[in-house]
């Protein structure tokens, strides 16, 4: 069994599947298989028009309460982008 390190603070993670999601990070493992709280999970899909050829870029924004990842999906975890 691998410990769990618990640490609370705001974190940008992106998966495999293309989902941004910022967070409150609660606790995670030597897996990066992490417990997170108060989720806004953002999902951007980018679609061809299949006339113009033109993209179609769709965001969808959910707000979760309590979320477990898989550390194998994980791609990237930062700290939340600055904006000025």
């Amino acid at each position: 069994m691998s410990p769990v390190r618990k640490y609370e603070k705001m974190i940008y993670i992106i998966t495999i599947s293309a989902e941004e999601i910022f967070h409150m990070h609660h606790a995670y493992d030597q897996h990066l298989n992490m417990i997170l709280g108060d989720v806004e999970e953002i999902v951007t899909t980018v679609e061809i028009d299949d006339e113009t050829y033109e993209e179609i870029v769709r965001t969808n924004k959910r707000m979760i309460p309590f979320l477990f990842v898989r550390g194998d999906g994980v791609i990237l975890v930062s700290p939340p982008l600055r904006t000025a």
